[in-house]
């Protein structure tokens, strides 16, 4: 073989090397930004929240691109990487896409998904009239367009539609609709994904309570229900242990053989308690599920713990609300769903204030982990420690610990929750 015949083959077989190289590359590429929502949830690096980027005391005031776009970089900061919202009648949710996309541009290594919510009422809802529980609103069709038409806009962003947000479950008194309503739009999404008029891989469910999802009253075991589990890709439930202090507290009063621990003693084992009570909760329904012979994905897409209360929960009622308690709830519900793969949508990222716009310490308006003045609450003082939120900022303002970081400050307005099932109540 001569030199020169020798040398083009070393050049060919390096130009074939490095063919394949690129290739591989190019197909990592291609992998990366084809993620679906079997990608996305039951991963534990894909941090799920549940978000509204709403600051003043009612939604006429919508947040802007920039204050979306501002809050996604300290989400971002965070850990998370997917996001749940709960209505597109409001520009929040549009707005919330079009930030994304556009950071998404500015950093082709920004990543954030969306689980988009798509409202669900019964007839007569929130208008002053009787609400007709059988019939849906008129406007729920609307609803469900202008979410299709937003999950075929960002098909690189939307991943999972959620049908309704508690609108099954009766305590919902003010708009629940029955569960053939839900069923209608899931099946509706679903047919839409079959004649290529959705991505075929977006995934749909309903948001809803426990007991919706037929892990309580056997009153909402019903033929409709069992074709919604069917029907949706996975289940999405809430579990609420701090609401359940004062609804349901057989959990979380302190037992008898408790009255002699410390009182340090007494709250740990009351949020182990609750904790727990969140993870009966998702076995019941998987208990039910399996009963029907269907076998899918339970995630949490919603469950939190409120820092502020002047009502059930606070010093005159159950005592649950403070922040050592919710940084220390949030911390063992991450524990357990990272363990178990279940994703966790946690309510919420930020403080919202319209929630109980006339009552500013209504506990509505303190479930976030971080406050309004720009702090992060006890749950995130970690994250502050680590530097994940240096040169960020919400509103102008730096993101600090609350407290100043004195945790013995924050323990001194930490209550004890009581012994007595009556003083939850009071």
């Amino acid at each position: 073989m001569s030199l020169k015949i020798a040398l083009l083959l070393t050049i060919l077989i390096a130009a074939i090397g490095c063919a394949t190289k690129l290739k591989k590359e190019e197909n990592h590429v291609t992998k990366e930004k084809h993620i679906t929502a079997a990608d996305i949830l039951g991963n534990p690096e894909y941090l799920a929240i549940s978000y509204g980027g709403y600051r003043q005391t009612s939604r006429d005031v919508q947040p802007t691109i920039p204050e979306l776009k501002e809050d996604m970089k300290i989400l971002s900061a965070m850990g998370v990487k997917i996001l749940r919202t709960y209505n597109v009648q409001l520009q929040h949710a549009p707005n919330l896409l079009k930030a994304i996309s556009e950071l998404k541009k500015e950093d082709p290594s920004f990543k954030m998904y969306v689980m988009l919510g798509a409202w669900i009422d019964c007839q007569n809802a929130w208008t002053g009239m009787e609400p007709n529980h059988d019939i849906e609103s008129e406007q729920n069709a609307g609803e469900i367009d202008r979410a299709v038409a937003l999950a075929n806009k960002y098909p690189d962003i939307v991943k999972i539609i959620a049908v309704g947000n508690e609108a099954m479950v009766r305590w919902a008194t003010s708009y629940f609709v029955q569960p053939n309503v839900i069923l209608k739009w899931v099946n509706h999404l679903q047919e839409l994904k079959k004649s290529d008029k959705l991505p075929k891989d977006l995934w749909v469910t309903s948001s809803d309570d426990f007991s919706s999802w037929g892990g309580g009253d056997s009153s909402y075991h019903t033929p409709d229900l069992e074709n919604l589990i069917k029907a949706v890709d996975y289940i999405s439930m809430h579990t609420y242990p701090m609401h359940n202090s004062h609804y349901n507290p057989w959990f979380w009063i302190v037992p008898e053989n408790e009255y002699e621990l410390s009182d340090s003693e007494k709250i740990e084992s009351a949020m182990l308690r609750a904790k727990e009570f969140a993870v009966k909760q998702h076995d019941s329904i998987s208990n039910y599920v399996k009963s029907l012979g269907v076998n899918k994905p339970i995630h949490i897409g919603e469950t939190g713990w409120a820092t502020v209360s002047n009502g059930h929960y606070g010093v005159n009622g159950s005592q649950a609300a403070d922040e050592y308690k919710a940084g220390r709830y949030y911390q063992l519900l991450r524990e357990w769903t990272k363990k178990e793969k279940i994703s966790c949508f946690y309510f919420e990222a930020f403080d919202e204030q319209w929630k109980d716009a006339q009552n500013a310490n209504g506990s509505e308006n303190h479930f976030g982990l971080i406050s309004l003045k720009g702090e992060a609450k006890y749950a995130l003082w970690d994250l502050v420690d680590k530097g994940v939120f240096n040169g960020l900022t919400r509103d102008g303002q730096e993101i600090k610990k609350t407290y100043n970081g004195d945790k013995d400050a924050l323990i001194k307005e930490v209550l004890v929750p009581p012994t007595e099932y009556g003083m939850v109540h009071n």
